[in-house]
């Protein structure tokens, strides 16, 4: 399973994307995240769907913080991704 997701809110320098990179390292869920030049966090993941709703679950409450307003969240097709990374 995958899906985009982009993160609205005060939600960049407050460690989302490290948090994010370690839980989906520990979930076994391929992917990236990174931050926009709009202010939003953006995160594509990959892998089994329990793993991936965890993710997408934690996005939307994010590290101690965060402030998340809005989530967007996007199906799209695998691409068989490996590895997670922060870009």
């Amino acid at each position: 399973m995958r899906r985009r997701v982009v993160v609205h809110g005060l939600v960049q320098g407050v460690f989302f994307r490290d948090t994010t990179r370690r839980l989906a390292l520990e979930h076994g869920v391929s992917g990236w995240v990174r931050n926009t030049w709009q202010g939003t966090v953006e995160a594509v993941f990959e892998g089994p769907p329990e793993a991936v709703e965890r993710l997408v679950a934690f996005v939307h409450r994010g590290p101690s913080g965060a402030l998340v307003e809005r989530v967007d969240v996007f199906e799209e097709d695998e691409e068989g991704l490996t590895g997670f990374s922060v870009r």
